[in-house]
């Protein structure tokens, strides 16, 4: 039988560290806290019937979810560094402000890999379709986004390396 290669998560520094952080972080305490929890509510007696049992049993499911996940992410994690040669060009860490040229809106973002993606952060994957526009462009550029709403025009006007 033959398993396809899984795919790398491209990541940074930063962001690795923060998945193992976040990993021991769940194994540990976590893991430690869901196990009270099921304990306590055993302790209550009959489990058909008891809530709070099946509550911290859907709270370890998803615990060991997660956990999963994480451990996946690291194993395939390839951290990935700013080549030496691409001096005033976009890549994985960079600081990126863009200009809407529709609306003439600014927006700053940060290129990182895809287990770091966070939009609320501005934090944008560079396997996003934005994310992938902007890889390897220059200050000056223009790019488009594909977007639900339709193709979104913006300018680099600021582009700033780790």
């Amino acid at each position: 039988m033959h398993f396809p290669m899984a795919k790398p998560v491209l990541t940074t520094k930063e962001g690795y560290d923060k998945m193992v952080k976040e990993l021991e972080r769940l194994k540990g305490h976590e893991r430690a806290r869901i196990a009270e929890a099921i304990r306590e509510a055993k302790s209550h007696g009959d489990l058909r019937e008891n809530a709070a049992y099946h509550e911290a049993k859907l709270n370890q499911t998803r615990l060991e979810h997660t956990i999963a996940e994480l451990e996946r992410n690291v194993l395939h994690a390839r951290i990935v560094e700013r080549p030496p040669d691409a001096d005033g060009v976009a890549h994985l860490g960079s600081t990126v402000t863009l200009l809407d040229l529709e609306f003439n809106d600014e927006l700053t973002i940060k290129l990182v890999g895809t287990g770091e993606a966070n939009v609320a952060h501005d934090l944008v994957s560079i396997t996003s379709p934005m994310g992938e526009a902007i890889l390897d462009k220059r200050e000056g550029d223009e790019i488009e986004v594909a977007a639900p709403a339709g193709t979104i025009r913006y300018r680099i006007v600021k582009l700033e390396m780790e």
